[in-house]
């Protein structure tokens, strides 16, 4: 068993079972032995693939994305451009290369990088060596914002909750009947007392008993900073995940190791544990804090708007036949109904009165 399961267990022990979001936020993040600590997690050899490491296309039409938006906005310079979890940095590295095409662009563009893991960090350092880095989204510099968060907001810990016959009652982790903490097994329970149903978005309330609603305080409490920021000095920001246009009931909470779905409970720390992002929550957030919200529309839809297709056939001019086939399995994996297209969502949000970005 895993030294994050033991530690988990003792805490249990101790002081009776934990919330869903706080166990989450151990196994993704503890210090020392938290999952996104301790390892790459991306690609064949890792537990799963994100966009940006499908192709270069998808990096490089978010540069794109980004420019039209700065071009749009006046072209501010300096201006601030940030990603939020960045992965092994090539997101930003495409895109970067993309922006060298737009006068101005690239020179204006002082590169930040808000994440927490050190394994990550060292990737990203070596494709983008001159970003700046936060451990915090509060900690970026002042100025114009365009910001991309891609496959961000799922990783950020969840509450859960049950309707019983008592109400809305939170879902905790707990010991299961003979576990110890030195051979811990963990397992959701129900917390004894109900919690008020306003905790929950109004399309969740009058859900039918045994439905389960979920709720992200820490993706809403970034959401509205992020539109608290570009109320205030201008820019815009690019929200790509997995999710639900409106919010609604269900259990999406999630945990993938090397490609495959296990148990959520298993061994914390070592598998990604997710869940959908509840869009129309995410951009009620964005528009408190002072934001227009633009979406969100579905990722294949987005990405054919921005001309996927016809940088595909650029690419393939002076590919190898291998190559060309690449590009298509990459293409249909972005864009198709099946794949990432329709599952993934896009939401942008940019400052008050802004044009309305491409692609929207």
């Amino acid at each position: 068993m895993t030294a994050l399961a033991r530690h988990i267990a003792r805490m249990i022990a101790a002081t009776g079972p934990i919330p869903i979001s706080h166990y989450m936020a151990l196994a993704l993040g503890h210090p020392e032995h938290g999952y996104y600590m301790t390892r790459d997690p991306l690609g064949a050899g890792g537990d799963f693939t994100t966009a940006p490491e499908v192709s270069q296309m998808f990096g490089e039409l978010v540069g794109l994305w980004i420019a039209d938006t700065w071009i749009a906005q006046g072209r501010p310079s300096p201006f601030i451009l940030a990603e939020l979890g960045p992965g092994r940095g090539t997101l930003m590295a495409d895109a970067l290369r993309a922006l060298r095409s737009v006068p101005g662009a690239i020179d204006a563009a002082d590169v930040h990088f808000v994440e927490t893991s050190p394994t990550l960090r060292a990737s990203q350092q070596r494709l983008v060596p001159k970003a700046t880095w936060h451990e915090r989204l509060d900690e970026l510099p002042g100025g114009p914002l365009f910001l991309v968060a891609n496959e961000f907001f799922d990783a950020l810990p969840i509450a859960q909750y049950v309707k019983t016959e008592r109400g809305w009652c939170e879902r905790h982790v707990a010991l299961t009947d003979g576990a110890s903490e030195e051979t811990p097994h963990f397992a959701p329970v129900l917390a004894p007392v109900a919690t008020p149903a306003n905790v929950l978005p109004p399309a969740m309330r009058d859900a039918p008993p045994g439905s389960i609603g979920e709720i992200s305080p820490a993706a809403a409490g970034i959401a509205e900073t992020i539109g608290v920021r570009l109320a205030a000095h201008g820019g815009a920001a690019l929200i790509i995940d997995y999710g639900h246009p409106r919010s609604a009931a269900g259990d999406t909470l999630q945990a993938l190791r090397t490609h495959q779905y296990v148990d959520p409970f298993d061994a914390p720390g070592e598998a990604d544990l997710t869940a959908h992002v509840d869009f129309e929550a995410l951009a009620a957030a964005a528009m408190r804090g002072g934001a227009a919200t633009y979406g969100p529309v579905e990722q294949g839809a987005f990405l054919k708007a921005l001309g996927i297709e016809a940088r595909a056939l650029a690419l393939k001019t002076h590919a190898t036949a291998a190559q060309a086939e690449a590009i298509d399995v990459a293409l249909a994996r972005l864009t198709g109904n099946d794949e990432m297209g329709s599952l993934f969502k896009v939401l942008a949000l940019t400052a008050p009165r802004a044009p309305v970005p491409a692609g929207f």
